[in-house]
This record gives C-alpha cells, structure tokens and sequence, in this order.
C-alpha cells in the first residue's frame, strides 16, 4: 500500500491570535480544495484571509511537483494552527506602574494530497 504524498505549506509570525484564526480553520478541515476556497473566501474574519493564502500556495506547490495532478483533486488534509512568540507591549499607568499587553502570533501550516479514488 503506497503512502499518499502531502505537499505543505506554511506561513509564520503572522499577527493574529490562534485562538482567532482555530474556528475558521475547523469549518475546511478534510474539505475538497475549491470547496474550502469558496469558504475562506465567504468569511470576514481576517483568519480567512491568511489562511486562503497559505491553502493557495499549497496547492501550488502541489501542482508545480506533480504536473498531472489537477486542483481539483486536492484535499485539505492537514491544517495546524500552532502558537507564535508573543510581542509585549507596556501600557504606562498612574504611580509609577505598568501594564503588559501580549500581541499573539501564530504559524499556519497546510497540507494537501490527491482525493482518495472510490
């Protein structure tokens, strides 16, 4: 049995928290690629955004690999959001003190392979 091949792509330090971008990318998990596309593409949230650009570069790094592979038999097979290094930022306040603003990051990995053949 031969192991089906995954072309990934990834984006990192991108400045948007991954407690934001995570729902987005639960609705196009094992989703077929044009469909996931017409997905993101629908949405506001600017996790969307992101997230279609990383897809599109995978599936162009899968294309550019294998050229009889088509994209329309590409699957989002894997979609890891993983947290990035945090910014902190001080907010001066009354007496002397402080306060501490955390700017999240997250990295956004995407893989797709060719759509299993019933």
């Amino acid at each position: 049995m031969e192991a089906k091949k995954e072309y990934k792509a990834c984006a990192k330090f991108l400045l948007v928290s991954p407690s934001k971008v995570r729902p987005v990318a639960d609705l196009i998990r094992q989703k077929p690629y044009y469909e996931a596309v017409g997905i993101l593409e629908a949405m506001p949230q600017k996790g969307s955004r992101l997230i279609l650009k990383v897809l599109q570069s995978a599936a162009a790094n899968a294309t550019a690999a294998n050229r009889k592979l088509d994209e329309e038999q590409l699957v989002v097979s894997q979609l890891l959001i993983d947290d990035g290094p945090r910014l902190k930022r001080v907010w001066a306040r009354s007496h002397g003190k402080r306060d501490i603003l955390l700017k999240r990051m997250s990295h956004i990995t995407v893989a797709v392979c060719e759509r299993a053949e019933e």
